[in-house]
């Protein structure tokens, strides 16, 4: 056994410069590659809900993570209450309101 892995060596000849940087560039490629179609895609995405979080006031027609929609009635730090029916106010986490929708959306559906 230990005959074989010398010749192996020897058969091989010396490692081209270019064959050790080869692998670098491709793990360099699949980085930036997912930086591009994976992470940046999701960080803007991030950025643009909590700048629309940070706009929502009362009157506001929204969309909850659960897929609950309603009107915005009171806005807090952590938590914002919202009318799902006349006189029915739900308390939800500020961060599960997953968009706004077109004032009007509720009275036309």
């Amino acid at each position: 056994m230990n005959g074989l892995i010398p010749e192996a060596y020897a058969q091989a000849g010396a490692a081209s410069p270019g064959g050790q940087l080869a692998p670098l560039l491709m793990m360099v490629l699949f980085i930036v590659i997912f930086y591009f179609l994976l992470i940046r895609p999701q960080q803007k995405k991030a950025k643009e809900h909590a700048a629309m979080l940070g706009k929502l006031a009362a009157g506001d027609e929204v969309v909850t993570a659960g897929g609950i929609v309603g009107k915005v009635v009171a806005v807090g730090d952590g938590f914002v209450t919202i009318e799902i029916a006349e006189s029915v106010q739900i308390k939800v986490q500020k961060f599960q309101v997953s968009s706004l929708v077109p004032k009007g959306t509720l009275k036309g559906g």
